[in-house]
Parts: structure tokens; C-alpha cells; sequence
């Protein structure tokens, strides 16, 4: 997952909160860390995906592939 598609998965998934919940959402599963540190401290987009659905509970049919667009028909 790139960061693009990360964005592209918290905008589908939050709408506007999606931009609220990567800067002040602290994460257990990031050591503590808001999306948008763990994103400037080097940690993989799709770690940062999956934290905030966990902390979150969002569905796990909802997780994967997520932020990627549709394929050209």
C-alpha cells in the first residue's frame, strides 16, 4: 500500500474524519503513536491502515485492497 492509497482508504472508509482520526487518533497498535507519526517515523502505510481499522473496528472484509482504485474497464 502506498501512502496515496492509504489516504484514498481513509477517505473512503471516515470521509472528513479520516483526516482528523490520522493526526490526533493515538494507536496501540502504532506504540502510541498518531497515524501521521508512525507515517513520518518510517512505518509501512498499510501498518498505519491496519491500526486505525483496528482501533476502529472496522470489518475485516473491509481492510484488504482498500484505497486501490477500481480496475479500467
Amino acid at each position: 500500500m502506498r501512502t496515496s492509497e492509504l489516504q484514498r482508504a481513509v477517505d473512503d472508509e471516515f470521509g472528513r474524519l479520516g483526516a482528523v482520526l490520522l493526526a490526533d487518533q493515538v494507536l496501540p497498535g502504532l506504540d502510541g503513536r498518531t497515524g501521521q507519526q508512525a507515517l513520518a517515523d518510517g512505518v509501512a502505510p498499510r501498518d498505519v491502515w491496519l491500526a486505525l481499522c483496528e482501533a476502529q473496528e472496522v470489518p475485516a472484509s473491509r481492510r484488504h485492497g482498500a484505497g486501490r482504485r477500481a480496475p479500467l474497464r
